[in-house]
């Protein structure tokens, strides 16, 4: 079974860069949610996609704990993320993470969807465990024919029930045997 990741609060520990620039643009930190399109999260609060990327800074998000390491014992992983490819493809260099497939907002129409990276993959649906941290991740993976797991290491997520939660990244190898 090979795994395919979202990024941005499933790999990356991103939340605080993801909100800093609406705060920067004076949009109040509790007002932003996640898992959406940048296109939609913007347009919720009323600003554009530029003025967004403008305040963005790709070197603030980190890995989660035990990320880096759990990748790193992985022959092969790939990345489903909503994120805009160059932003996404920046953070990755930064961390020498080198996924097989990895496809972003821009290779969707609409919200991200697995079909593309299976195909890329050359794998069904049964063949693959789908790692997210959202509603629209846990949709994406049931639309597909996906087994989807929850990244429980990412404190905000909320688990429903016949979700698989994960409560360590190094779980992750052990859910794919």
């Amino acid at each position: 079974m090979i795994p395919i990741f979202d990024l941005d609060g499933t790999l990356l520990d991103s939340d605080a860069a993801l909100t800093a620039p609406f705060v920067r643009l004076g949009i109040p930190a509790e007002s932003v949610s996640f898992g959406m399109r940048l296109d939609e999260a913007c347009a919720r609060v009323g600003i554009t996609v530029d003025q967004y990327l403008a305040a963005y800074d790709s070197g603030f998000a980190e890995p989660f704990a035990g990320v880096s390491e759990m990748l790193a014992a992985l022959p092969r992983w790939a990345i489903c993320s909503n994120k805009l490819g160059d932003y996404a493809r920046q953070e990755l260099d930064a961390l020498g993470w080198e996924p097989e497939v990895a496809l972003f907002a821009e290779r969707f129409e609409g919200p991200k969807r697995l079909g593309p990276v299976l195909d890329e993959l050359g794998l069904r649906g049964e063949e693959v465990l789908y790692v997210g941290d959202s509603e629209h991740d846990r949709t994406c993976a049931r639309e597909a024919g996906v087994r989807f797991a929850l990244a429980g290491w990412n404190p905000r997520v909320t688990a429903e029930d016949g979700d698989l939660v994960l409560s360590a990244p190094a779980d992750v190898l052990s859910a794919l045997r």
